[in-house]
């Protein structure tokens, strides 16, 4: 466990972050801050599907399935984290993060999407694999980037959400991990049985309706708690680009610690240059590139833009005004704290957030692990799969979170690698 976390203080503390970034910007200035166009991608993702080219996913349910893959506990249990590991300055580098980020997603999805590969039998299929494979003719990357994604699917898209679940559920509900983990993972298996179709409508379903709920209880608190609403932001900002010392006698947090966690918790949660957002755009109904990536961009505003920035707002604000309750709560509960304050039904209103989204992010994700392992095996085996993701989200729902967080963060490099090469390589396929 030391040996992992000194590692990715290494890592995420310098070299992956530079990379990260860098390839945030470079995209940000070669698409002509594509960013700009955000109101276009939300109105085409709630339009209707003309220039349907397949049976794919829908215009809102590539959005939804996208959100329901990313829209988890990055936004709650991770800004959380970074919030307690960072201080208040990794919110700002959280929101950067993805304000840069979705030229990264809107460059990943228009390659998937346009460089979709067609079978035998006239069936497309779209993701970063297909195009390491078949376009740049890099066979083991492809082989690299599907393994990893597999692995992935059992950490970022499994582990962390069950974990989240079954400590939401002890903490309001009193009920033990155990049983918590079992009712879990029976629910989502049910789901799988089912197959992609339900994938798509359970998120159009949960996500939506999820996300302004928790939305709507985040601005209730800032509506009551006005008085910290500018110094919360005062505090981030200048937290973001030096020391910052919090009452009731609180260590400093420096800059350093700052960028790692709040760049960490925004690529975790928003999952720009990982390329994952590319396997629901590859597999889209959308005919157009162009259309498709400004689609998959606007999950980027909103799931870190918008929610993560309003989440780290209400923790700041929270760790203001109560300071010295904050020094006696865990990483994992500070969200659970602050809601706690809201006159009726806080603790209610983020218990099932959590475990709303947690679960779309667990459907969400069991779709990209067996994209990755039909890609590995040419489609056999994924029954063994669907089961061993299963049993995964049991072992998550008892694991320690630190244990947690810390593979998830180490596993991010493995989809990073391929996804970036994949990137630099086609930076010249755009129109």
């Amino acid at each position: 466990m030391s040996f992992l976390s000194s590692l990715n203080q290494f890592l995420w503390g310098g070299p992956v972050l530079l990379l990260l970034l860098g390839l945030h910007i470079y995209y940000t200035f070669r698409l002509s801050f594509v960013q700009r166009h955000i109101l276009r991608g939300i109105r085409l993702s709630l339009g209707d599907d003309k220039g349907k080219k397949s049976a794919g996913f829908s215009r809102f349910g590539s959005l939804t399935t996208t959100l329901a893959a990313t829209l988890g506990t990055g936004n709650i249990v991770g800004v959380s984290t970074a919030v307690y590991l960072g201080g208040p300055g990794a919110v700002f580098w959280c929101w950067l993060t993805g304000a840069l980020g979705m030229a990264t997603t809107y460059a990943e999805t228009f390659l998937c999407t346009k460089y979709r590969h067609t079978d035998g039998k006239n069936h497309s299929q779209g993701g970063p694999m297909y195009v390491l494979r078949y376009l740049l003719g890099k066979k083991k990357l492809a082989l690299l980037y599907s393994a990893a994604l597999c692995l992935s699917a059992f950490f970022i898209g499994c582990t962390t959400q069950s974990n989240a679940i079954a400590d939401t559920c002890k903490q309001v509900f009193g009920i033990i991990p155990p049983v918590t983990a079992i009712v879990t993972a029976f629910t989502v298996g049910l789901i799988l049985i089912l197959g992609r179709h339900w994938i798509e409508k359970f998120s159009m379903a949960v996500v939506p309706s999820m996300a302004f709920f928790f939305f709507g209880g985040c601005l209730l608190y800032l509506i009551l708690h006005a008085d910290y609403l500018l110094p919360s932001l005062s505090r981030i900002v200048s937290s973001a680009f030096g020391f910052s010392q919090i009452g009731g006698g609180l260590a400093g947090f420096t800059i350093g610690k700052a960028v790692r966690y709040g760049i960490a918790r925004g690529l975790f949660t928003n999952e720009a240059g990982l390329g994952t957002a590319g396997l629901i755009a590859g597999n889209s109904s959308e005919s157009r590139p162009e259309n498709q990536a400004l689609i998959s961009m606007s999950a980027t505003f909103w799931d870190t833009v918008v929610l993560c920035a309003i989440t780290g707002v209400v923790l700041t604000a929270y760790q203001l005004e109560y300071a010295s309750e904050w020094q006696h709560l865990s990483a994992g509960s500070l969200t659970a704290a602050a809601f706690s304050k809201l006159p009726f039904f806080g603790d209610e209103i983020l218990a099932i957030a959590i475990i709303s989204f947690a679960l779309a992010t667990l459907v969400g994700w069991s779709y990209f692990g067996r994209q990755g392992f039909e890609f590995l095996f040419r489609g056999k085996g994924c029954a063994f799969y669907q089961y061993l993701y299963i049993a995964m989200i049991f072992i998550g729902g008892v694991m320690p979170l630190n244990l947690v967080w810390e593979l998830t963060d180490f596993i991010n490099l493995f989809l990073l690698i391929p996804s970036f090469y994949m990137l630099i390589r086609c930076r010249n396929k755009f129109l």
